[in-house]
This record gives C-alpha cells, sequence and structure tokens, in this order.
C-alpha cells in the first residue's frame, strides 16, 4: 500500500510538472490558429517555430486541441462513483463544534462523522484511503466557535483550506415554523462568481464534494462569492399552487467561508507544493478580488 502510493504521487507530480510547458505550447498553437484564421501576418517571436507549430495543429483532433489539467487527473473519477466523505473534528470538542459536524452530516449526501479521540491525522488519512473515502473534512474551533474548514481530496489531493465565519446552526434558530424540513435528497448547486482562475479551481473542489442530482430534487445548496467571502445557504421549495407558485424556505446551517489556502497534496503532507496562499497584509490586497469580480 505504502509503495503503491509513493509510485502514483510520484506520477502526479510528474503530470503535474509537464502542466506548465503544455500551456505554453497550447498558447503558441492558438496564437499561430488565430493569425492563420484572421489572415493576419504570424507574430515575430513565433516565426522561427512556425513550421513545427502549423504540422502540430494539422495534426491534431477536436480533444487535442485543448490542453488537459492536472484537474483532470484529480476527479477523474468523479464521473464515475459518487463522492463519500468523512467528517471528523479538532481533539476534544465542544458541544456547539459537535452539534455543526452533525447538521454538516446532513449537508453532505453520503457522508459520515467520526469522533476523533486520539487519532493522529496521518493514521486518519491512511484509513481514509484503504476505505475508498473521496474526501476527508475536518472542522476546528475556537473557544466554542467553528473558525476552520479543511477539505481533503483523496488519494492524492487538492487540499483547501477556509476559514469560517458567522456560523448560524439550526440549533440556534428559535422560529422553527419558517424553517424547512431537513431533506436527504441530493441537492441542486449555485455557484455563483467563481470567475477567475482560483475561483474555479475553489468551485471544483466545492460542487465535486456533491452527487448528481435528479431533476426534479427541490433542495438546493448555495455558495455565493462577494468580495471573496463565500455565502453558503441551504434552503428546500415546494410548489403549493402550481408551477408559477414557489415556497422558498432556509433549511440551514448558514455560514461564510474564507479560502486562504490551495495546497497540491493532502492534508498530512507538510513539504506539499502551495498553489494558492491568502496573503492578505501586503500594499494592494485590498484591491484585489482572488475568487470573482
Amino acid at each position: 500500500m505504502l509503495r503503491r502510493n509513493i509510485r502514483q504521487r510520484r506520477e502526479y507530480l510528474y503530470t503535474k510538472s509537464l502542466e506548465g510547458p503544455q500551456r505554453a505550447l497550447f498558447e503558441k498553437k492558438r496564437r499561430i490558429r488565430a493569425a492563420l484564421e484572421e489572415g493576419k501576418p504570424i507574430p515575430t517571436e513565433l516565426r522561427n517555430e512556425e513550421h513545427d507549430l502549423r504540422r502540430q495543429i494539422d495534426l491534431e483532433d477536436q480533444e487535442r486541441q485543448v490542453p488537459k489539467s492536472i484537474v483532470d487527473n484529480e476527479y477523474a473519477t468523479a464521473t464515475v462513483r459518487e463522492p463519500k466523505i468523512l467528517l471528523t473534528t479538532s481533539r476534544n470538542p465542544s458541544a456547539p463544534l459537535t452539534q455543526f459536524v452533525k447538521e454538516l452530516k446532513v449537508v453532505f449526501p453520503n457522508s459520515q462523522r467520526m469522533n476523533r479521540g486520539g487519532q493522529v491525522i496521518s493514521e486518519i488519512v491512511e484509513s481514509c484511503r484503504s476505505h475508498d473515502i473521496t474526501d476527508l473534512i475536518l472542522v476546528h474551533e475556537h473557544r466554542g466557535q467553528p473558525d476552520g474548514l479543511i477539505v481533503s481530496h483523496l488519494p492524492h489531493g487538492p487540499t483547501a483550506y477556509f476559514g469560517l465565519l458567522n456560523v448560524v446552526t439550526r440549533h440556534d434558530i428559535k422560529d422553527r415554523k419558517t424553517m424547512g424540513k431537513m431533506s436527504e435528497a441530493y441537492p441542486h448547486l449555485i455557484l455563483d462568481n467563481f470567475s477567475t482562475q482560483i475561483g474555479e479551481r475553489t468551485a471544483t473542489i466545492l460542487k465535486h464534494l456533491f452527487p448528481v442530482p435528479k431533476p426534479d430534487s427541490k433542495r438546493i445548496i448555495t455558495f455565493a462569492n462577494r468580495d471573496d467571502y463565500i455565502s453558503f445557504r441551504h434552503h428546500v421549495y415546494e410548489k403549493p399552487g402550481g408551477p408559477k407558485s414557489i415556497d422558498l424556505k432556509e433549511v440551514g446551517p448558514r455560514f461564510e467561508l474564507r479560502l486562504y489556502q490551495i495546497k497540491l497534496g493532502t492534508v498530512e503532507q507538510n513539504e506539499a507544493q502551495s498553489e494558492f496562499v491568502l496573503r492578505p497584509y501586503i500594499n494592494t490586497a485590498k484591491k484585489q478580488k482572488t475568487l470573482g469580480a
């Protein structure tokens, strides 16, 4: 098992290292193809490579024109099997954190909750790999308030680190009449304003936590990005008076996510390369929109 994981990890890193040169080659071919279609002269810096590039363009088909991303390997089995998620917490969780994780278990279909106990992260990850778990979610707290969420895709990554803010659980809501019933149907997803490259990467990590729903599912989960804060909302709807009347009710829980790191490995690999790190204290941090416009 250990040797197989090491070999697969090496193959993963080698494929990742090839992505940069392949993307640069794709950009050169795109510029050559655009110049030929528009009848414009070939760019000066590409004239020495024009003969080889045009020969490669002539040999390409529809599938080869688009460069393959490392995401194609990370989520290659996503269309074949449904996600299987393990939820756990930091050690000695408080009652509010335990309640929040219980509600997350219903939010994510095909998930199971495990009491952390004294287990080490590396042991949990190895156990997940041996039981074909696709994603590991760790929830942390500070003084009884959930403040961190880690999503680690298995077997090789990526791992996304989020800050948790403004957590409101179903247990905290007093007016139960306005709440909808908690459904266990597979939900439809709304991913709003993830327009940048890091935003699309984050949306890919989040959407692969959920299986494909049925068309008549009446459960909706929303991830809406506003100023790099991702608002999570959970609703169900009914049509009491026909197709034109919709009764929308919030189910809960609700919280905000703040992405601060994406690593190209699993959660126990401290040496893994960072794909993105939030740097909020540089001079232009207020002007930057990392996830979307």
